[in-house]
């Protein structure tokens, strides 16, 4: 029996602009009841970027959404979660400022600024490695390379990332990455993906993120890798102050810069909670073509 089509229609939206420009491209898909975990996996392949939020009806929160890479699904998505509460709220669907997500993981808080949205991520916990030279191999690295008293980590605010600090913007430029060594490297530890960075910009850190485990090679913005690196600035490296600026997608080929702000909530000179945002600029529409 031939099996029908159906016709989905995904919007792309761009969080995390830079000055209007750049950010990280992310597919929505609003109305997504009806579909099944399989079908969401197929339209993010055809899709093709490097997560696609699903948007449905939640029964403890105002929105369920379900997030997937091309290969797989994934708990939390910054960029992808910014883009489609930034495209709620210009719909009008959306006309508050403060919301909720409800995820496989639990309960998140979104809330609205001007054009900003900011997503909720937990408390950083930070995980030591042991081998670090063949961190530092994989992405064509030497120690002299490394931020001197500064720990390569594995922070996890909800996903894991290993955060790399690197000397300066010419070293963060100049990586050659092993993506089966990242991919292999990143299954031992459970990360989403590497996110190496330098303090050495006009910003208040700029990094890159390399994910070949979740299908994502480099990719421009990651609001769930900049919360561990907001942390880690305040937590590591002693930075006294509550919100950061952090660059991403620069030095991708072709650049696509975009601007991630970090939000820390200090308790007692601790973290309690943040929250990572940006802008979500509409770009176009694709429909796609699924068996059902």
């Amino acid at each position: 029996m031939e099996k029908s089509k159906q016709k989905i229609t995904v919007q792309i939206l761009n969080a995390f602009a830079e000055h209007g420009k750049g950010g990280n491209p992310a597919g929505v898909v609003l109305n997504a009841d009806a579909l099944t975990d399989k079908n969401k996996l197929e339209i993010a392949k055809k899709v093709g970027l490097s997560e696609t939020a699903f948007v449905s009806k939640s029964t403890t929160d105002d929105f369920k959404l379900d997030f997937f890479t091309p290969n797989k699904q994934i708990a939390h998505c910054g960029h992808a979660t910014v883009a489609t509460f930034s495209y709620l709220k210009q719909m009008g669907i959306l006309t508050k400022n403060s919301s909720s997500k409800e995820t496989i993981d639990g309960s998140r808080k979104i809330e609205i600024i001007g054009d900003l949205a900011f997503m909720e991520q937990l408390p950083p916990k930070y995980t030591e490695i042991s081998d670090k030279h063949a961190v530092l191999q994989s992405l064509g690295l030497r120690t002299a390379d490394v931020l001197p008293n500064a720990p390569m980590l594995s922070v996890h605010t909800g996903n894991s990332f290993l955060l790399i600090p690197v000397k300066n913007s010419e070293t963060l430029k100049n990586i050659v990455p092993d993506f089966d060594m990242i991919h292999k490297i990143s299954d031992e530890l459970n990360l989403i993906g590497y996110y190496v960075f330098t303090t050495d910009t006009s910003y208040d850190a700029t990094a890159r993120m390399f994910g070949p485990r979740y299908g994502i090679l480099e990719e421009a913005g990651t609001g769930m890798a900049a919360g561990p690196l907001g942390s880690y600035l305040f937590d590591i490296l002693k930075q006294q102050k509550s919100t950061f600026h952090i660059q991403q997608g620069k030095y991708m080929i072709p650049p696509s810069p975009s601007l991630i702000t970090v939000k820390l909530q200090i308790e007692k000179e601790e973290i309690s909670g943040l929250m990572a945002g940006g802008i979500g600029i509409l770009n176009k529409q694709l429909v796609e073509e699924i068996d059902v």
